[in-house]
């Protein structure tokens, strides 16, 4: 079940609710906020557990109900008050709606917080605070026949704002659709390959275009063919699952630019010839994510109304081992002309958006296009399992790219592009081989996808290999799936 979200003016004890949340930061008293009676029961039960509002700190206490069900608070830990911001913000909320799941809590009222003066405006603050409780109680739970481990599901928050009320309604659209992205998003990460196939995912993208202003196209392998896309079919040649394109096009009036994302969509990626571990290959259904995140948030923005135009371009395939797969040594033509030696086939994700780079730069030629993969482990090495790369060929497009990932909540951090590390891509028998060397693996992957945009392009690659598929419980992010880049694509597009 789908929580809801509304706003109220009340104070946060006057809602009819089974459990409140107050956010405070450290050093203050959750206690000051309320009224007498309550104040008194949450003062002494602070004071017992010594409570001091720490960053992922939760203080339960039950409050006094002469008639009708018990009713708890929830005092949620922001840190340090010099801290304050969306991300810790969305945090602490994704935790008190995870609480309140777990006390199986079905009406959650939710204190709007008051940021330290100087700080955020209410806007942000709203958003956050709403974003956080909505996807915090997100659970991939379709395949969990027990009913006693599927989560009771929170159907309602409301958000005391008081008389910042209107500024709560006025972002509340954006906090939705942000949640519902994400949503949709891990959804199809964390179903099997076996379900999500380059077919469904094409299915369900052109089913999420019906139910926004979105024009979907949908190129099987034989328009593959026509459009000479040697790198994409070569990778998908090994599966008996055909391959996909799909472009989706969101088309305002008086937009204020054409806005490319293109997503590397493997359903499956078991390393081709040069297979992976057992381990490695074990979450392999990931690395479509970046595919699922331009997918989520082209939806949202088509239905935000956001003042850019988009193209959503996904290159849909499965990298299996056959008699027909592609194998090292081969070489491929793209479709941009270039050839390609194969001295990896497992860095098959920068062959998929090579072709589809080249289908954006030539069918569409858009004022910025923006990539998203799974596409190094490098990279995981390099910046850890939370943060994403950021490389390009524009400053100005990385700063846009890097702002919306602030005002998101997401970890990005800028790696360099450095001519010098092309020849690690040199080939002798073609243009290019498709890894370089063992050192900068996310930066020669970088580059290779460079190799098929314009130079005048603006282009921005974002490397999500980290903190796509999350292996430990993340109170925003959950575990498995987690949308990792889709609510910056979203603020991108909002803030253009």
């Amino acid at each position: 079940m789908k929580a809801r979200m509304e706003i109220s003016g009340r104070d946060l004890l006057e809602i009819a609710a089974d459990a409140f949340v107050l956010f405070v930061s450290e050093g203050d008293s959750p206690a000051d906020a309320l009224p007498r009676g309550a104040a008194a029961a949450v003062r002494a039960e602070a004071g017992r557990r010594r409570f001091k509002g720490a960053k992922g700190e939760i203080l339960e206490v039950p409050l006094p109900a002469p008639r009708g069900p018990a009713r708890v608070l929830l005092a949620v830990g922001l840190g340090k008050r010099e801290e304050f911001g969306p991300e810790r913000l969305r945090l602490a909320a994704a935790a008190a709606a995870r609480r309140s799941q777990a006390l199986r809590a079905r009406r959650v009222a939710l204190a709007l917080p008051a940021a330290p003066a100087g700080s955020l405006g209410p806007r942000p603050v709203a958003r956050a605070v709403m974003e956080g409780a909505l996807v915090g109680t997100y659970r991939f739970e379709r395949y969990l026949t027990d009913p006693g481990r599927r989560a009771a599901p929170v159907e309602r928050f409301v958000l005391a704002a008081g008389p910042a009320a209107p500024v709560a309604r006025a972002v509340l659209p954006a906090a939705e659709e942000v949640a519902a992205a994400l949503a949709l998003a891990r959804d199809l990460v964390n179903e099997p390959a076996a379900v999500v196939t380059p077919a469904a995912f094409a299915r369900e993208a052109q089913r999420a275009a019906r139910r926004a202003p979105l024009r979907a196209t949908v190129l099987g392998p034989r328009e593959l063919r026509r459009e000479r896309m040697g790198a994409l079919l070569a990778v998908a040649q090994g599966s008996d699952q055909p391959p996909r394109l799909v472009h989706l096009v969101y088309r305002p009036r008086r937009a204020k630019a054409k806005l490319a994302l293109v997503g590397k969509g493997v359903t499956f990626d078991s390393g081709g010839y040069d297979i992976k571990t057992a381990d490695g290959m074990l979450d392999m259904k990931c690395d479509m994510s970046g595919a699922a995140a331009v997918l989520a948030a082209t939806v949202a923005l088509a239905r935000l109304g956001a003042p850019v135009e988009v193209h959503a371009v996904m290159g849909l395939v499965e990298n299996l081992v056959s008699g027909g797969a592609y194998k090292p040594g081969d070489v491929l033509t793209t479709r941009r002309g270039k050839t390609v030696e194969i001295n990896n086939t497992d860095a098959e994700g920068r062959l998929v958006l090579a072709d589809a780079l080249d289908y954006v730069r030539t069918r569409i030629r858009p004022d910025a296009i923006v990539d998203v993969a799974t596409l190094t482990g490098a990279c995981v090495v390099a910046l850890g399992p939370m943060a994403s790369g950021v490389m390009g060929n524009d400053q100005a497009l990385i700063d846009r790219v890097l702002a919306a990932a602030r005002a998101s909540g997401e970890k990005m951090w800028p790696l360099p592009l450095y001519d010098e590390y092309l020849e690690q891509l040199k080939s002798d028998i073609a243009d290019l081989r498709n890894t370089g060397g063992r050192w900068g693996g996310a930066l020669t992957a970088g580059l290779f996808l460079r190799e098929f945009v314009e130079r005048t392009q603006p282009w921005v690659h974002l490397d999500i290999a980290g903190p796509a598929f999350a292996s430990a419980d993340h109170a925003f992010w959950g575990k498995g799936g987690t949308g990792a880049a889709a609510a910056t694509l979203i603020e991108l597009g909002l803030a253009w």
